[in-house]
Formats: C-alpha cells, structure tokens, sequence
C-alpha cells in the first residue's frame, strides 16, 4: 500500500478560481502586441503558473515585435494595474467543485496550502465562502502564495516551502494544479500532482507527468487519496 498522503497544494488561478488573470494578460497587450494572438491555449502554455516578470517576458519575446523585450517592466506593470482592478470589482467566481474538495481533504484531516505565483490571491479568496456560509481561507494551514523564489514553475521552489510550511515531507504531499508547467514543478518536486483540465487540455497536463487527469474534481476519490492512492472514479456519480 502506498504511504498515506498528509496534505494537498493547491494553485489557485484555473484550480480554485476562475480568475481574470488571462483576461488581464490579453487585454493589456494592447499597444505591446497582438491582443487576439494570446489566445487561452497559449496562456496555458506559456504564461499560466508563472511568476508576474516570468509571464511578461514569455508573452513579448513570443508575440511582440522588434524592441518588445525592452518592455517587459512596462507590459508587467499595465497587466497587474488591470488585475486588481478587476478583482475589485469582483470579476472572478470559485469552482465549486474545487471549494468541496477543499472541505473533503479538510475533513478527512490533510493539511492544506496554497501556492500560485500570483500575489493577488489573499484579495480573492477572503469573498469566497462555502456551501454552509464558513470562509474558505481559513481552511488553509498556509499561503505562500506570490512567495519570492528564485525561479517559477516550473521550478519546484515554491511547492516545496509549501510542504516546508506544512512540516511535511515532499513525498507525502499532492498538489491540485492545471497548469502543464505547475505539474512538472509538482513532478520536480517529488510529489504526486493531479491535473484539472477545466479547458480541454488533459494530454498537455498528461504530457507534463500529471499522474491523474481530472475534467471535474468532484470525481476525485477522497479515501484513495487519503492512503495515497492517486486515481479517479470511473463514474462521477459514485463521488
């Protein structure tokens, strides 16, 4: 039998919110490229899980033109000035599925993380609460949600001061990610990583080592995960 899992990781942009992040990313291209060429697949491929800098630069050196890497600061500053206005006015709502996992794995007595690249998560999960009206943040042992590290994902550092701030040990640790490059960070850094494609995407997280690839996490079988048994149910009715 496989050693039990003690906690799970979350990312959060695309895992436990459908944020603005993508929308902001395109629409403040407009003046540095070609806003209708940065399209979902390729903010999946190239942008999502990675740090603000680590983003900009992806997107200019793949879509701007000539001198567009001198403007990554610029491009950076106008997506994140975009971000927060609209995650003021409220642009983004919860997966529900992912807000019953949350109180499935808490219930079943894992620790919980959260751990994006973003720096905007506090402002979005303080309005979001569960079925029975209780906060979801505070079901949370620890953020380290827009952590400075070295490298982004998919580096493995932020994963693992994670589990550092969990106290558990990489190996017993399962991360919720749907990004390809959030998965092979997970993968780097030794722990099991169940994919969500919530955008068609299951062969790129399957690619990048997901060892489960769900369309909904409500199929997730919260016993077998507990004893470490990564796998899905074949019927999402028995969840």
């Amino acid at each position: 039998m496989s050693a039990p899992f003690l906690a799970a990781i979350f990312d959060v942009d695309g895992v436990l919110v459908d944020s603005p992040h993508e929308r902001a990313w395109r629409e403040a291209l407009a003046g540095f490229a070609d806003p209708a060429r940065f399209t979902t697949a390729f903010y999946q491929a190239h942008v999502a899980g990675k740090p603000r800098m680590e983003g900009a630069r992806a997107v200019l050196e793949r879509l701007g033109g000539p001198g567009a890497g001198t403007r990554i600061e610029e491009y950076a500053t106008a997506k994140q000035a975009l971000i927060d206005r609209l995650i003021e006015a409220g642009s983004f709502e919860a997966f529900p599925d992912a807000v019953r996992l949350v109180a499935r794995l808490r219930a079943a007595g894992l620790k919980l993380a959260l751990a994006s690249s973003s720096r905007n998560i506090g402002a979005m999960l303080r309005q979001i609460n569960l079925p029975d009206g209780r906060a979801l943040l505070p079901l949370f042992d620890a953020d380290i949600s827009g952590r400075e590290v070295p490298h982004g994902k998919p580096d493995p550092a932020l994963f693992l001061l994670a589990a550092e701030a969990l106290g558990v040990a990489p190996a017993r640790c399962l991360v919720v990610e749907d990004a390809p490059s959030g998965v092979r960070a997970a993968r780097n850094g030794g722990m099991a990583a169940v994919g969500i494609a919530r955008l068609g995407d299951e062969e790129l997280l399957r690619e990048a080592g997901a060892d489960l690839v769900v369309t909904g996490l409500d199929r997730l079988d919260i016993t077998a995960l507990a004893s470490g048994a990564v796998r899905a149910l074949e019927d999402a009715s028995h969840a």
